[in-house]
């Protein structure tokens, strides 16, 4: 298996990135449920902690992920229908998304934001921004539960072409099974 993508499979960093953003995004989908469904335990206090820090390091992820699907966007396996392509189109989209609508979020709140040691920006004096606390508090939650919902349709979907007799195996593109 080489490094980059080719037309039969993805390549080592695709790989990489797709199961290694994919166990970050089960963690932070834990930890946001355990924050909606048990407030104030131990397993919330066990999760929610690295919600931020961990939504972070996804969307410094996705955005190499992006760069690295760009480049190599030519020599990717093709997609088995529009509706594919427009699935993975909309994943990406939402792990772009969400994590910059919570940084909005986290920014407008007025407090500051420090990641693994690192200020990411600082807090501020006076009036918080209400439209990014909107913002962020309208759709960061609800795309996350959507993303969510999207996942579990992508594995449905992966494994009944696994399964089906009429379309072909996409599962070893990324297992490297082929």
């Amino acid at each position: 298996m080489g490094i980059k993508d080719n037309n039969q499979n993805y390549g080592r960093v695709s790989r990489i990135l797709h199961w290694g953003m994919a166990l970050l995004l089960l963690w932070q989908f834990l930890s946001a449920a355990a924050h909606f469904f048990f407030d104030d335990t131990a397993i919330e206090a066990f999760f929610w902690p690295s919600h931020k820090p961990m939504g972070l390091l996804l969307f410094f992820l996705i955005i190499i992920r992006i760069i690295w699907a760009l480049m190599n966007v030519s020599n990717r396996p093709s997609s088995i229908n529009w509706l594919a392509r427009l699935g993975h189109i909309t994943l990406y989209f939402l792990m772009l998304a969400i994590p910059a609508l919570g940084l909005l979020r986290q920014y407008g709140s007025g407090r500051s934001f420090e990641v693994f040691g690192i200020t990411i920006f600082s807090g501020f004096e006076g009036e918080k921004i209400q439209w990014t606390l909107d913002l962020g508090g309208l759709l960061h939650g609800e795309l996350g539960w959507l993303l969510l919902a999207l996942a579990i349709g992508h594995i449905i979907m992966s494994y009944w072409h696994k399964k089906s007799k009429t379309t072909s195996n996409v599962m070893p593109r990324m297992w490297g099974t082929k």
